[in-house]
């Protein structure tokens, strides 16, 4: 197979299955049917907020280049436009206004990983010479563009935040009560271990489903009360096991179009070594973001959620869970909604 953009694709990719110029992946196995499917999940019609606040987990540390955000307000007259009173525009007004703005990093607090996020060095030409390349074959400084490319300018002209908008993030999520079976242990849970967790919970995993995993890590973000510890965080609560072969053909071969958890990186990093003179750093990003197109949620919140599924007996929900749509943006914000 070849691409105007690729000569090769990488081994285990599905470069190109859903038409040259794909910009959504695996959200393409998100139908008119599986979305009514989900619906049908909706028995109570309950729902839960799966967001963190978005100024948690609180400072740098957890991770140093991302910041929490920051508000401004613009000056109006003789203050800001901020509890401004138009009567000091025309007397008879009895309006009061405020408006804000803030500074938001797109992927400080729960979040969608676009596709634009992680890329690899990957002989896309087949000339022998590795080049930054994202799903699809699609360019760093081509398609991908950072301000430290010659080309200027910046952002995702491709795979950009606002197609998985776009694309209707609505679907059935099944969620995977690790925190059920390992408490906050530090474990990290290949593809037995997760199978092992559908099991448990009599759970089924569909194509065009969400999997949504549960640690417990994003609670204990939220007791530490925007003061994150750490040490602490690092070696506590189940992470995939990325480096796992079998679990990463499971995820191929399972249809799903995301994979929503709710730690800081879905899979254990550092990940073990890998095969080889090189390899990824991080083996699942590697084969979800960019062989697949697979969308990854980070650091969402399931606590309440969990508790109602294991009170009644149930796993699936029904999953609202769009970005913003931000155009040229590699990661948003999100404030995902169960409802059951």
């Amino acid at each position: 197979m070849e691409n105007a953009r690729w000569k090769q694709r990488p081994p285990g990719s599905n470069w190109g299955d859903f038409g040259p110029d794909d910009q959504v992946g695996r959200m393409n196995l998100l139908t008119p049917q599986r979305r009514l499917k989900a619906i049908r999940e909706v028995e109570h019609g309950l729902t839960f907020c799966l967001s963190l606040p978005l100024d948690y987990p609180g400072g740098n540390k957890l991770f140093q280049h991302r910041k929490e955000p920051k508000f401004f307000h613009e000056r109006r007259g003789q203050g800001h436009n901020y509890n401004f009173r138009l009567s000091s525009v025309c007397g008879c007004f009895t309006d009061v206004i405020s408006d804000d703005a803030v500074m938001l990093y797109t992927q400080y607090s729960t979040q969608w990983d676009g596709l634009g996020h992680v890329g690899q060095m990957f002989d896309a030409n087949g000339d022998g010479l590795p080049e930054k390349v994202y799903y699809n074959g699609f360019r760093a400084g081509v398609e991908i563009i950072g301000p430290d490319d010659a080309t200027g300018g910046h952002g995702a002209k491709a795979i950009g935040i606002e197609r998985l908008a776009a694309a209707g993030v609505q679907g059935r999520g099944v969620l995977v009560d690790l925190e059920r079976l390992h408490g906050r242990e530090r474990v990290s849970v290949g593809y037995d271990g997760l199978m092992r967790a559908l099991e448990a919970q009599k759970a089924s995993v569909e194509p065009g489903d969400f999997l949504c995993l549960y640690t417990g890590f994003a609670d204990l973000v939220l007791e530490m009360k925007k003061d994150p510890d750490t040490e602490l965080l690092a070696r506590s609560c189940a992470v995939l096991d990325g480096r796992d072969e079998k679990l990463l053909q499971w995820i191929t071969d399972s249809g799903i179009v995301a994979i929503c958890a709710d730690n800081f990186a879905v899979e254990g990093y550092p990940a073990r070594p890998g095969e080889g003179e090189h390899y990824a750093a991080l083996p699942l990003h590697e084969h979800c973001l960019f062989k697949l197109g697979l969308n990854l949620g980070e650091l969402w919140y399931y606590g309440e959620l969990a508790s109602w599924l294991r009170s009644h007996g149930r796993s699936s929900f029904l999953l609202t869970a769009p970005p913003l749509r931000l155009p040229g943006a590699v990661g948003s914000p999100a404030t995902p909604v169960a409802t059951v």
